[in-house]
């Protein structure tokens, strides 16, 4: 309990204390207008009250990453504890801090227009794709998820794909109609019942005497199949929202047209992530507490299956049921806005006006028909979804990386002269040598990794030195 309770303090003081740093090198202007007053269009520049725009970035960057990637990476042990704390606070709410800043500043921005403008066009270019079918990837997963949850937990007799059906209406639906009609009024009820949930085990551990792991015990390896999933990289790629995603970025500029002061960057972006991370690191424990010492309910337990023995085991049966759905919710609220910011950067990147709800419908219709078929596919082949959310993982790691570089860039054009450009580089650094480590020695289902693991770290940490060196070349060549 004392790593826990110390972990719940660094992230508080991280929020208080490195915020606040980065608010000041960023230098967040509180008299400046920003997109959603200057032009509100109804539609995605509107105007909110900061309360409900800090529970929808919440539940927007939430979804079910601290809770299913959390729960499997504390397979891992207290190494999971470790980098949720510290890579929540210097890379993960760093990075949707100042993407999201950087977004607020450039007129409601998205991502790939960001990555443009700091890492040049080809990069612009290839991000636009690639966002895009990450964003795609995104709804097909979290339409497959809550599918399944509530055909398993509450229609058995159903066929899946009615509820398929019903989620798909629904995320088109979000997608079209101004942001501030559903999930401006919808979404802060579901975060304020992501946070419940998150309380509700806390209670349990107290309720309980959980005795839950210490840093000090369990810091070594503890995957049941350690030999074949090594904590570098695979932890880091397993607790994504947790600890850092680049999903969020995706979702920031989604709240940059609807914020009213930038004195509100700091709580909404970084406060955001930093709630995220406590929530992560709360089902992590009670993970690690029932694969470590009840480990017999555990066998062959999915991270959505281990949500249902965790809230079965310590919660009455009405309660158990309130946090089933209170997954699915999370879940479904990523994927409309996953699929409503792909619309977004499609109709940024062809300028196509989005106040006509006919051309919206135009630019979403692609993006839908795209996730449609991810979706058939993750239900009817047996191995769909885990090939579906493999590619997802490791490309939603790459995004972080990618604008973990542009953001490196920012700040060495807005603070030129100075080292502050570190804060950001670091953590560049280490994600461009996790997401390389993972696409060169990551085992696959009954093969080995692309190539042994000394040669997969020796090389990727040659393409990590690469990438550093272009980025000091034009660093010193811009400042000539």
């Amino acid at each position: 309990m004392v790593t826990f309770l110390l972990s719940i303090v660094l992230l508080v003081l991280g929020y208080w204390l490195y915020s606040k740093l980065i608010a000041r090198i960023l230098g967040v202007d509180p008299g400046r207008t920003t997109p959603a007053v200057a032009h509100p269009d109804g539609v995605d520049y509107v105007p909110m009250k900061p309360w409900r725009v800090f529970l929808i970035q919440f539940l927007n960057i939430a979804g079910v990453g601290p809770i299913c990637g959390a729960i499997m990476g504390a397979q891992f042990g207290t190494a999971s504890f470790l980098w949720i704390v510290f890579g929540c606070i210097f890379a993960g709410a760093v990075h949707d801090f100042i993407a999201g800043f950087i977004s607020l500043r450039q007129d409601g921005a998205s991502l790939p227009e960001i990555h443009g403008r700091y890492l040049g066009r080809g990069m612009k270019q290839f991000m636009r794709g690639f966002t895009v079918l990450l964003m795609i990837l995104v709804g097909a997963v979290f339409v497959n998820t809550p599918a399944v949850l509530l055909n398993q937990n509450f229609t058995p007799d159903w066929n899946i794909f009615l509820w398929v059906g019903l989620i798909f209406a629904y995320y088109l639906v979000a997608t079209l109609v101004p942001i501030d009609k559903l999930i401006g009024r919808i979404y802060p009820v579901f975060g304020l019942l992501l946070l419940a949930m998150a309380v509700a085990i806390v209670v349990a551990f107290l309720a309980y005497d959980v005795p839950l792991p210490e840093v000090w015990e369990r810091l070594d390896n503890q995957h049941p199949k350690a030999a074949t999933n090594p904590i570098f990289p695979m932890m880091f790629i397993s607790i994504a929202c947790g600890a850092i995603s680049g999903f969020h970025a995706t979702q920031s500029p989604l709240m940059a047209r609807c914020m009213v002061n930038e004195r509100q960057a700091r709580p909404i972006f970084y406060g955001a992530m930093i709630t995220e991370g406590i929530v992560a690191l709360i089902w992590a424990a009670a993970a690690a507490y029932f694969f470590h010492d009840r480990p017999e309910l555990c066998v062959g337990k999915s991270g959505n299956d281990m949500v249902g023995v965790i809230a079965g085991e310590w919660f009455p049966k009405a309660v158990a049921v309130v946090c089933v759905l209170g997954v699915i919710s999370a879940a479904v609220t990523s994927g409309d806005t996953a699929l409503r910011s792909a619309r977004l950067i499609v109709a940024d990147f062809m300028h196509v006006d989005q106040k006509p709800i006919g051309k919206r419908l135009l630019v979403a219709l692609p993006v839908f028909l795209l996730a449609a078929a991810l979706l058939v596919f993750s239900l009817v082949d047996k191995d769909g979804f885990q090939v579906i959310w493999r590619y997802f993982a490791w490309g939603n790691q790459v995004l972080a990386m990618v604008t973990l570089w542009a953001t490196t860039v920012f700040l060495s054009r807005h603070k030129p002269g100075t080292l502050w450009y570190l804060i950001t580089l670091l953590p560049a650094l280490f994600m461009t040598m996790v997401t390389v480590s993972f696409l060169l020695v990551a085992e696959k289902e009954g093969l080995g990794g692309l190539l042994p693991r000394p040669v997969g770290y020796a090389l990727a940490a040659l393409v990590t030195v690469a990438i550093s060196l272009v980025f000091f070349w034009k660093k010193r060549r811009n400042a000539q």
